[in-house]
């Protein structure tokens, strides 16, 4: 049977990595359409230009559209993908700038940034999750790799959406061990529990065998560098945490860092810049090495991968966001985790977690109420909410300091924020 896939978001730097990955699974995933939405139409332009030229090197013999038109895009669509940043880079700019002036953390998925970023995002997100369910074909999936991933999914979740969510975190994590260890992906499978851009690998399964140990005994220093934490965090904690962590173990070292040094955001501008030249050019048909400099490595991997099992029922153990249906104990089910999960036509089935230390569970239950609080302020507009989502954050955690930021945040996003100022 063959396939329609929607990217909304195709203008994104990241498309040139997904067409690769939709290239390299052609057998298990037959499509003979590719639909690339964007409202920015020169980057649809260049990005679709060089999508074109790889699919034509790839023997592809389908069907690729380019459009600014949902109701186009999203029309009879098996599978949706969404890659979406509303503001662009230069919204996230904002989010990392913002904060640091009110001596909190900048970054563009957690703390006050992250918060930001949602109330832009989700209730764009939702309206193509609806318009999906209405002109989508029957049973089609909307995959949202658009951050913050495990809030996304969660509102996505919370109104009945048949949505998984995808992070390229545990897949990064994989694919660096199976390096190390000198063996294939497909060998390594990670204990992975937590949230979206907060979770821990508990377990890294070799052929069978747990490494864990053997990575905390004799490689802890490399990791701790990696992760830019302490080693004795590593250590003390008993498992690898994600880069992630950092931001809420080493808070203040952190902050000192961003306070003195440049923000994310203005590097991925120019790497975007330099990458649509390079994209322009006519010859290039494969994506360029520079894209891994973007950040979102393996994200074609992760993508194809999951939606080439929603599609043939593999059954093969993936990571993703998905409700945690006793997964993990002590959560509710409707709790969207980050954990791995078996993969076939029905969905994600997460796999049984042993419970979570007392450490794991206090932060996951403290940024899983943040998330709720986030997504009742974007979707409605309520101030109050909004305030209570920012003080319970924790890398906010305080009034006297969200309220006025709160302010600054709205007033920044003003035009992408309706319920908050209606005309």
């Amino acid at each position: 049977m063959a396939v329609k896939v929607a990217v909304v978001g195709a203008g994104s730097t990241y498309t040139p990595e997904l067409i690769e990955g939709l290239l390299a699974r052609r057998d298990r995933l037959p499509i003979d359409e590719i639909a690339l939405l964007d409202i920015d139409e020169e980057r649809l332009r260049i990005v679709g230009d060089l999508a074109e030229r790889m699919l034509r090197r790839g023997e592809w013999s389908g069907r690729l559209t380019r459009t600014g038109r949902r109701a186009e895009a999203l029309d009879g669509a098996d599978f949706v993908i969404v890659q979406l940043r509303v503001g662009g880079n230069r919204a996230r700019l904002q989010d990392e700038t913002i904060p640091l002036r009110h001596g909190l953390i900048g970054q563009e998925t957690t703390g006050a940034g992250g918060f930001a970023k949602a109330l832009r995002t989700v209730p764009i997100v939702l309206e193509l999750a609806e318009e999906t369910e209405r002109r989508g074909a029957s049973g089609a999936w909307f995959v949202d790799f658009t951050n913050p991933t495990g809030l996304v999914t969660q509102a996505l979740l919370d109104r009945g959406h048949r949505a998984i969510g995808l992070c390229n975190v545990a897949i990064g994590f994989q694919r660096a061990f199976a390096r190390r260890f000198g063996v294939e992906p497909e060998l390594v499978q990670l204990e992975h529990v937590g949230l979206n851009h907060l979770s821990w690998e508990r377990a890294v399964l070799v052929d069978g065998v747990d490494k864990l140990p053997e990575l905390l005994d004799g490689a802890a220093d490399e990791l701790a560098e990696d992760l830019g934490l302490p080693v004795d965090v590593i250590r003390a904690v008993g498992a690898i945490p994600s880069y992630y962590l950092r931001y809420y173990y080493v808070t203040e070292r952190v902050l000192s860092e961003e306070q003195t040094g440049r923000p994310r955001a203005e590097e991925v501008l120019e790497i975007e810049t330099e990458l649509l030249e390079r994209y322009l050019d006519p010859g290039l048909d494969r994506k360029p090495e520079l894209l891994e400099r973007r950040g979102g490595a393996y994200y074609s991997e992760a993508a194809a991968a999951l939606i080439a099992s929603l599609h043939d029922g593999a059954g093969d153990v993936q990571v993703v966001d998905v409700r945690n249906d006793g997964a993990i104990p002590g959560l509710a089910d409707d709790d969207v985790v980050e954990v791995a999960a078996r993969i076939d036509h029905d969905g994600a089935h997460p796999l049984p977690c042993a419970p979570l230390s007392p450490d794991m569970a206090g932060l996951v239950a403290h940024v899983k109420a943040y998330e709720r609080l986030a997504i009742r302020a974007a979707t409605t507009g309520d101030r109050g909410a909004a305030l209570r989502a920012l003080v319970a954050n924790p890398l906010v955690a305080d009034y006297d300091r969200a309220a006025p930021l709160l302010d600054e945040l709205l007033e920044a996003s003003r035009e992408h924020l309706p319920r908050f100022f209606p005309s």
